[in-house]
This record gives C-alpha cells, sequence and structure tokens, in this order.
C-alpha cells in the first residue's frame, strides 16, 4: 500500500472511530432489526425459524447501510463543507481517495460482523455448512460495489441533495434486496430487478455461502462482481473534490 494510500486510511479509520454516535447507529440498527423480526413473525420469510432467513439478510444490510449511505452520506457533506478541497491538490488524487474510503469501510464492517454474528446465533441462527471466507469475499464485492455508488452520489450532488438521494436508494434496495423480503414475495416484474440489484445478488450470495440457501447463487456472484467493477469506475469519473 502506498504511502499517500496508507495515510489516508488511517485517517478514514481515525475519523470513524472518532464519530461515535454515526458509529453506535451503523452497529445498533441492524442488531435492532435483526432482533425485532426475528422474535415478530411478521415478515413473509418462507422459513420455519425466521433468522434463517434474516441472519444473512441483515448482514447483507449492514454492508449497504455502511459502504453506501454512511460513507456516502458523510463524503458528501465533507465535501459540501470544503474539506475535500485541499486533498484535490496532493498526490492522492480520486482513485486513492476512493480506495481509502472503501478500506475503512471494511475496517467498521469487521466490527459490525464480530457483533452481528453472535446475536444472530444467539438468537438460535444455526447455519448448516457456512463457508465464512467465501462469505468475506461476497462482503469485500459488496462493500466495493456499494461504496462505489455511494461516492458516486456524494461526489456529484450537494450536501442536502446527496442525504436525501443516498437514503431514498437506500429504502429502495432494502426493499427489493431479497434482505428481509424474498424475492418469491415480489411481482414478477420487480423480481427481475431485484436480482439485477447489488443489494439482492449480495442477500442471495450470502445465503447460500452460509446456509445453502441461496436462489441463483451463480447468476448473483457475477451481478455482484460486475457492479463492483462498475461503480468505481463511475465514481472515479463523476467524483468531484470541491
Amino acid at each position: 500500500m502506498s504511502g499517500p494510500l496508507a495515510s489516508q486510511v488511517r485517517h478514514e479509520v481515525q475519523l470513524v472511530a472518532r464519530n461515535g454516535e454515526q458509529l453506535l447507529l451503523t452497529l445498533g440498527i441492524p442488531v435492532l432489526l435483526l432482533v425485532f423480526f426475528s422474535t415478530v413473525d411478521v415478515l413473509p420469510t418462507g422459513t420455519d425459524d425466521p433468522i434463517d432467513f434474516l441472519a444473512p439478510g441483515i448482514l447483507a444490510l449492514a454492508v449497504m447501510s455502511t459502504a453506501m449511505v454512511s460513507l456516502g452520506i458523510g463524503t458528501g457533506f465533507e465535501r459540501s463543507y470544503h474539506v475535500l478541497k485541499r486533498l484535490g491538490a496532493t498526490p492522492l488524487g480520486r482513485g486513492r481517495l476512493i480506495a481509502a474510503k472503501v478500506a475503512s469501510v471494511v475496517v467498521v464492517e469487521l466490527v459490525q460482523f464480530a457483533v452481528l454474528v453472535p446475536v444472530a446465533f444467539a438468537l438460535g441462527w444455526s447455519p448448516p455448512s457456512p463457508n465464512w471466507l467465501l462469505a468475506l469475499g461476497a462482503v469485500v464485492l459488496g462493500s466495493v460495489a456499494f461504496a462505489g455508488i455511494g461516492l458516486s452520489l456524494a461526489g456529484r450532488l450537494r450536501g442536502e441533495i446527496n442525504l436525501a438521494a443516498q437514503n431514498g436508494l437506500y429504502l429502495v434496495l432494502l426493499l427489493l434486496g431479497g434482505m428481509v423480503i424474498p424475492f418469491d414475495e415480489l411481482p414478477a416484474v420487480l423480481r427481475t430487478v431485484a436480482t439485477a440489484l447489488p443489494s439482492g445478488a449480495l442477500a442471495d450470495v450470502l445465503r447460500e455461502t452460509l446456509s445453502d440457501a441461496g436462489t441463483r447463487p451463480a447468476t448473483s456472484w457475477l451481478v455482484l462482481a460486475g457492479w463492483a467493477v462498475a461503480s468505481p469506475i463511475v465514481a472515479r469519473r463523476l467524483f468531484r473534490f470541491d
């Protein structure tokens, strides 16, 4: 890792660690959703125990929340307040700034998973043969994909508009992403759209790698990889420091 990139990664991680309120929300909201929906049977999960469906979905939700929404909103306000302006004159560049922010997101997600997975086990989740290494690969791909989307918006829109856009997109991807509502419960047209979204692909891949319950894992891997390649390229081209 190059000097400017390593320095920026450390800076980004330190910023996250200092923002206690945001970190609490990032950790707390997925835990609350997991506990609530696994103990209150209100979702059509299609499984005997809701936790079997929800655990991989909430892990995917945590990735999306951190890599797209938290990162995108935070970066958008940094840009609006001209915090990033001085970086435009340094050797860091757009590419390394984006890489540093993605790396900081992965660090936060490791902490999220260290909290969420034990909570899921405590709620009765017992996956038959989880492949944690493949799941980690999916998380990295998902992080890159969602970070690219979040930074594409943050790098072009004003702070307030970016805030609304990130939250609106989050709701769409949540509802269509197979995270809390199975694909089979969606109308046929929406189901087709959902399987092409990064949220749907990540949730499906995590269900396959952790619970052998994916609906179309091979296609989902391809979709997720495609988003992980395309979205950072778009972000790099669209992102403006000021």
